[in-house]
């Protein structure tokens, strides 16, 4: 049998509120590939994605594993990916993020590459055109981006201790690129300082552990707001968990999902976020999550 590795991938939740393609954090569920290098390219998907995801060489884990291989001066062989997914589609967990992360960590280990952590950063971000997603399923915990010329300046913090996070996830997607479209070419000054001050201070609320300031802290005007005809219901659902005792809440990344940080796993706060979207029409399942460590190779 070829050799093979295997890397599990967490989840990820973007923009934190006003923190627009710089702030994210890793969560507690997982995609894992399986990738061999093989004669003939074979795929194998399971879980989210199933009949959907390419099981050819457009596969998005197999591009990531490519492109490595490419840079590194190397002929791409064909690959055989086994590739199982526990984290939604086009929902704002950070499922193509996953998936180039998986790809590229499983390249680097299977071919001996040892590409240093910055420059799979860097790639990773290139191929997925902003970082906030994939530094935290590269590096874990709660991360911090900005982006100079090529490079990827990121600093990843400890995950908050003693948050879990609810995630309502509806039953419809969003792509990124809808949700980009959604937002207008330019902000007023006004926006623009109101989203950098939020920003920093739903940094330091989750660093210091002031969570008490997160319900106004994770407040938003760059993004949210443009993107209300996307998701139906959003800011009910925001305003939902916040009256049922969340911390915080805001899309996660470019939605549809919404994200609420707690103090525990309250039945009645998922209730009210689920009957929030249902009264839009909207069917969707709440998961509880946590804060979570970053890609790793199990195998």
């Amino acid at each position: 049998m070829l050799p093979s590795v295997s890397v599990r991938v967490p989840a990820s939740t973007a923009n934190l509120g006003p923190g627009f393609d710089c702030l994210g954090l890793a969560l507690d569920l997982y995609n894992t590939v399986t990738l061999a290098a093989a004669t003939v390219t074979e795929v194998v998907v399971s879980g989210e994605g199933d009949g959907w995801i390419p099981e050819t060489p457009a596969n998005l884990v197999l591009r990531a594993a490519s492109e490595l291989t490419r840079r590194a001066g190397l002929p791409v062989p064909g690959w055989r990916l086994v590739q199982h997914n526990d984290i939604p589609l086009a929902r704002g967990l950070g499922s193509s993020s996953a998936a180039i992360v998986g790809g590229l960590l499983a390249a680097d280990r299977l071919l001996g590459l040892d590409t240093p952590t910055q420059e799979l950063l860097d790639l990773a971000t290139e191929m997925e055109g902003h970082p906030d997603n994939v530094a935290p399923a590269l590096l874990g915990g709660l991360t911090v981006c900005a982006r100079e010329d090529d490079r990827t300046l990121c600093v990843s913090l400890p995950a908050p201790e003693n948050l879990v996070v609810a995630v309502a996830i509806p039953e419809f997607e969003v792509s990124t690129e809808q949700a980009r479209e959604a937002l207008p070419e330019a902000y007023p000054r006004a926006d623009a300082v109101y989203n950098v001050s939020h920003a920093c201070l739903a940094l330091a609320a989750l660093v210091r552990g002031r969570y008490d300031l997160l319900g106004q802290a994770m407040r938003d005007r760059l993004h949210q707001p443009y993107r209300v005809p996307l998701v139906p219901g959003m800011g009910e659902v925001i305003e939902a968990a916040l009256a049922a005792g969340a911390y915080g809440a805001a899309l996660s990344g470019s939605g549809p999902t919404v994200a609420a940080f707690c103090s525990d796993e309250d039945p009645a706060l998922a209730e009210a976020m689920r009957r929030a979207f249902a009264h839009e029409g909207v069917r969707a399942q709440v998961k509880w999550l946590r804060p979570a460590g970053g890609a790793e190779v199990i195998g």
